[in-house]
């Protein structure tokens, strides 16, 4: 006779266990302590076996059947309920292992250790705010490129744009070491380039249309400032570092001979050589016999102990006329980038390198500071003479014309 709900609960321990069987190899099993498990008894290749079908009142009579017969399906088609049920236990298991929020947090482990603290823990806390609660438990290698969007949408959607464009990017990162750890194929979220709402604040503004910026070059060319502001305005597009390293340069760590300034990067504590073109060592040796005996090559107007004001090139870039929405100091890191990809067609990871930005190699290791040197060194006098012709009023072809 098949059990009933009543059996169940009016069922009581004794001092050894207690067997109440239903059907089809599916009972109750009382313990002497009153605990209730719901077992299935079968044979597979003529071995008997049992598996536990969960814990009654939780596991309740109609589930404890459902699941009996789920495994008689198994059965029915040659395989051993026991056997797949490990089996899904490892592939939930390798999932687990392989899911966006593992992989996302292995990458942080490696990659934070070369980063400011304010940087780590505002990257972090990005990750487990606004990507984790939606994809962290999805294997790296099945998300696809519409549903990382859609993370990076909600983000868009409470008007944090700016945001979403980093997370972005610190989702490529992931996925490209998930690629290279063999967790996934590739990374999708180079699918999206193009998809988010394009960022219009002015805080890093910065024009990538050639014919803007050689117009700011020029402006640049006729401001009538003091020496050091004149000179670092005119370095900055050439050099393209963070502002804030631009004014705090020191003569100590600029080898104008050797056409490099070698100094440590701010944000990520790391060492950095950025090669001096042509162009740029003029521009140092102009204003060397005014501030090569002090520290700072850019110092303040008030005091030679101190560096140029973080306002300054800013301030004079309005002074001149270039409007918010044009450029900042910080935009001349995004006019580099874009250009020297799209229209000078450099290898990224070299530009990714003189950015300052950390490159690793497929293995996942840290390329050191001198990788690429020649071929950067290179690049770096071709962009100067680009950025010449674009001054002198050379023909110029849009980006968004390019095919």
């Amino acid at each position: 006779m098949p059990l009933t709900n009543t059996q169940i609960r009016n069922a009581a321990p004794t001092r050894k266990p207690v067997r109440l069987f239903d059907e089809r190899g599916l009972y109750l099993e009382i313990s002497p302590s009153g605990g209730k498990w719901w077992r299935l008894k079968y044979r597979f290749l003529g071995v008997e076996k049992r598996i536990s079908l969960g814990v009654y009142p939780d596991v309740a009579l109609k589930d404890a059947r459902d699941r009996r017969e789920e495994a008689r399906k198994l059965l029915a088609g040659g395989i051993d309920p026991s056997q797949y049920r490990k089996a899904a236990k490892s592939a939930h298991a390798d999932r687990a292992a392989n899911s966006f929020e593992t992989v996302a947090r292995e990458w942080f482990a490696r990659e934070s250790p070369i980063w400011a603290e304010s940087h780590s823990t505002k990257l972090l806390r990005l990750l487990e705010r606004d990507i984790f609660p939606w994809i962290g438990s999805r294997p790296v290698a099945e998300i696809a490129a519409p549903e990382l969007l859609a993370v990076l949408r909600r983000i868009e959607g409470r008007g944090a744009v700016e945001t979403a464009h980093r997370a972005l990017g610190h989702c490529g990162q992931i996925f490209r070491y998930g690629t290279a750890t063999s967790r996934c194929a590739r990374d999708i979220s180079v699918d999206l380039r193009g998809a988010l709402t394009p960022v219009t604040g002015t805080h890093f503004a910065a024009t990538t249309e050639p014919e803007q910026l050689a117009a700011i070059l020029r402006a640049i060319d006729g401001y009538q400032g003091t020496l050091p502001v004149r000179c670092a305005l005119r370095l900055a597009p050439l050099v393209f570092v963070r502002p804030g390293e631009l004014r705090k340069a020191e003569w100590k760590d600029i080898d104008l001979d050797g056409a490099e300034w070698r100094y440590t990067v701010t944000k990520t504590n790391t060492p950095h050589i950025v090669p001096l073109s042509r162009q740029a060592v003029a521009i140092l040796r102009e204003l060397y016999p005014l501030t090569g005996s002090g520290q700072y090559a850019f110092p303040s107007a008030r005091s030679t102990k101190r560096p140029m004001s973080d306002n300054a090139i800013l301030a004079a870039l309005r002074r001149m006329g270039v409007g918010k929405e044009e450029m900042s100091g910080h935009g001349f890191r995004a006019v580099a980038r874009t250009i020297l990809d799209e229209v000078l067609s450099m290898r990224p990871d070299f530009i990714e390198h003189q950015l300052a930005h950390a490159v690793r190699d497929p293995n996942g290791r840290a390329y050191n500071r001198t990788a690429h040197l020649a071929e950067r060194r290179k690049m770096m006098q071709t962009w100067a003479d680009y950025l010449d012709k674009l001054k002198a009023g050379a023909e110029i072809v849009p980006i968004n014309r390019r095919a």
